[in-house]
């Protein structure tokens, strides 16, 4: 994968840049600042971009509202979200495109090289990977949604489960379920929801995003 680097502090951003190119991945560009990020975004287009939230000039949301900026103008463009805040509105606009290639992690949740690069990777597919604790942020602050309402709260947690990222076979390995079922879940939550596309990796997409991003 082509990856760029948007973090603000050197010894962080050279820390992922060694472990990017040790697993194998390219580094094309690194950014310390928020419109140093939306430069690398639009001219390398990577297939997949790690973004700080706070970053120069003002330490508040540049680098964030840098990806926002960037996907408007290449809609789509993967992008992992990797801060020590949750920024709820920001947050909410990255994934109300419906587009996919959205990661949202908090630093202290990231425990080891596999989990990092396995988020990017999924991003980068199109996917989500989003960090329970964003999802719990996001959802507290959210409104009702009809649709949403119809789940079980069986439905319900395997949705959270598919947010996070993890497969069929992971979610049913975490309730303790089998495959089979959590096929029948996915394909209950797909239909109350209203999502009819045959592509099954797609409906995962656009039924994470309904669930993350209430109207």
């Amino acid at each position: 994968m082509r990856i760029v680097v948007a973090e603000d502090l050197y010894l962080l951003r050279d820390g992922m840049v060694r472990l990017i190119e040790a697993c194998g991945h390219e580094v094309v560009a690194t950014a310390a600042t928020g419109p140093e990020t939306l430069a690398a975004l639009l001219r390398w287009r990577p297939d997949v971009a790690v973004v700080d939230v706070r970053m120069p000039p003002t330490q508040s949301d540049e680098g964030l509202r840098a990806a926002l900026a960037a996907r408007r103008e290449v809609p789509g463009l993967p992008v992992l979200i990797l801060s020590q805040y949750v920024e709820q509105l920001y947050a909410r606009e990255l994934l109300a495109d419906g587009a996919g290639g959205i990661g949202y992690f908090l630093k202290e949740s990231v425990f080891d090289a596999d989990q990092f690069i396995d988020a990017l990777e999924r991003v980068a597919a199109g996917g989500t990977a989003m960090d329970p604790a964003v999802i719990t942020k996001l959802l507290s602050s959210g409104s009702s949604n009809r649709r949403l309402e119809r789940l079980t709260e069986r439905e319900h947690s395997v949705l959270g489960l598919m947010a996070e990222g993890l497969s069929n076979q992971a979610i049913a390995q975490r309730l303790f379920l089998s495959e089979s079922a959590i096929s029948k879940y996915t394909t209950s939550i797909f239909g109350k929801l209203g999502i009819t596309d045959d592509d099954n990796n797609n409906r995962r997409v656009r039924a994470v995003l309904a669930y993350l991003n209430k109207p």
